[in-house]
């Protein structure tokens, strides 16, 4: 929930706003740089070697995994704003758990039940829990609607959908029923692996922001960049959908 004392925040100064335009302009450059990227993609040469081998191969689902959380851009942007107001380690624990528990049940159900969701419908919805998670930060349910959603299911809720996204590409690649339980298992540890070190960059990054004087007064401006990228993945995948 948004501290209240950025209750103040919405009169920006010119600093913050400088600031928000430089960050808003960087999540930009990163969503434009790789489409793929935000739909839960698989890279051509990992698809490949996805539709070609049998058998169990753990390291190499291992690594496509963590590969996966790394660069899903979607991914870090819901982790950010899971995190970006929690301080203590066993809170952040709860909050990433119950995400990770989330993307993992829908993801491994959903191929191994050869569960599908139209990607760019499912992606658009992911794109719309970044949205969420940013309104949340600043607040916005309590001025406008007088209540706060449960945070805690919201995370796991839109966890669930997470997984979906990546299940649905999965399927389209039409991987092996051989060795299927094993590698699914063993992506799935590969994911974890690279929220930890996801999780461990942006808890990096934001303790040293937290330590500066300008942490409260940009806090409401990163997180309306940050929802200004989330209108933009539910943007580019309303439009792959009407148009594919």
């Amino acid at each position: 929930m948004f501290p209240s004392q950025l209750g103040g925040a919405f009169g920006l100064p010119v600093l913050a706003r400088r600031h928000a335009l430089t960050l808003f302009t960087l999540l930009v450059m990163l969503l434009g740089a790789s489409g793929e990227a935000l739909a839960h993609a698989v890279a051509e040469g990992d698809k490949g070697y996805i539709q070609e081998i049998y058998g169990v191969h753990l390291i190499s689902f291992i690594y496509l995994g963590a590969k996966h959380m790394v660069t899903g851009y979607d991914h870090i942007l819901f982790l950010l704003g899971v995190i970006f107001f929690l301080y203590r380690m066993q809170h952040i624990a709860i909050y990433v758990s119950l995400f990770a528990i989330g993307h993992s049940t829908t993801m491994l159900l959903g191929v191994y039940f050869n569960i599908g969701i139209n990607s760019y419908l499912i992606d658009a919805i992911i794109g719309l829990s970044v949205v969420y998670k940013a309104l949340d930060n600043i607040g916005a349910y309590q001025r406008w609607f007088g209540f706060q959603p449960n945070t805690k299911v919201a995370t796991l809720v839109f966890g669930l959908f997470h997984g979906f996204g990546l299940s649905s590409k999965i399927i389209e690649y039409d991987i092996s029923s051989d060795g299927l339980v094993p590698n699914l298992l063993a992506f799935n540890v590969g994911v974890e692996i690279g929220q930890l070190l996801a999780l461990s960059a942006i808890l990096i990054v934001m303790g040293f922001w937290r330590s500066t004087n300008g942490f409260l007064r940009h806090a409401y401006t990163a997180n309306v960049a940050m929802m200004c990228a989330g209108f933009m993945l539910v943007g580019y995948q309303l439009t792959g959908y009407f148009i594919a």
